[in-house]
């Protein structure tokens, strides 16, 4: 299923900028980042409830957000990109 995550962290908070480094490494470790604060995952079911707990870990939740879409298996229709960045292939070969 393909879920994209955005999150907003309070930065200018005591640990602020620690979060948003760790909270950005963690969504890399589960997909690509599209802008700054934002990240598409194609990931299993099982897979999002790690994310997901390991994100709500590391956020402080009462100065930060996380918002998660889902926009499932049929998410090809569901996503258009226009303008400057190169789109990419979630399902295609990754190039390490």
């Amino acid at each position: 299923m393909m879920v994209l995550i955005t999150y907003d962290v309070q930065t200018d908070s005591e640990g602020g900028a620690r979060r948003l480094r760790k909270i950005a490494k963690e969504c890399e470790n589960y997909g690509q980042r599209v802008q700054n604060s934002v990240f598409e995952c194609l990931i299993t079911p099982d897979q999002f409830v790690v994310l997901r707990n390991k994100l709500e870990k590391i956020m402080d939740k009462e100065k930060d957000s996380l918002r998660y879409y889902f926009l499932g298996r049929n998410w090809h229709r569901r996503v258009e990109h226009i303008g400057a960045k190169k789109t990419y292939d979630p399902e295609g070969p990754m190039i390490i």
